[in-house]
């Protein structure tokens, strides 16, 4: 059974900094990270191709950024200049090749508060 792991998730004061860590059981063709804040609908944070391409959030544009881990199964998401508005559950969800199936992790809480 496929497995996605997230990890790194914490308390961090307004204009911290935190990087979450994906790792999976599998070799990974592309990633893509959501978040879910309470009373809110899931949306989506930051997104990497197996080609290395990335799409990231406007609402979190220049201050996060996803990026591979030199090992083919771990992706990261660096988190800067964090708000309290970025405080939710983060999950990771990965693919082993183009188009299939989307295999997703428990998540991890991010807070963000003084």
């Amino acid at each position: 059974q496929e497995q996605v792991v997230e990890s790194g998730g914490g308390l961090v004061q307004p204009g911290g900094s935190l990087r979450l860590s994906c790792v999976t059981s599998f070799s990974i063709d592309s990633t893509t990270w959501y978040r879910q804040a309470p009373g809110k609908q899931r949306e989506l944070v930051a997104a990497i191709t197996s080609g290395g391409v990335t799409n990231t959030a406007d609402s979190v544009k220049g201050r996060f950024t996803i990026s591979r881990g030199s090992a083919k199964n771990t992706v990261y998401l660096q988190m800067n200049s964090l708000k309290p508005e970025d405080t939710a559950v983060y999950y990771c969800t990965a693919r082993r090749y183009t188009g299939g199936l989307a295999y997703w992790g428990q998540g991890t809480q991010v807070t963000v508060s003084s």
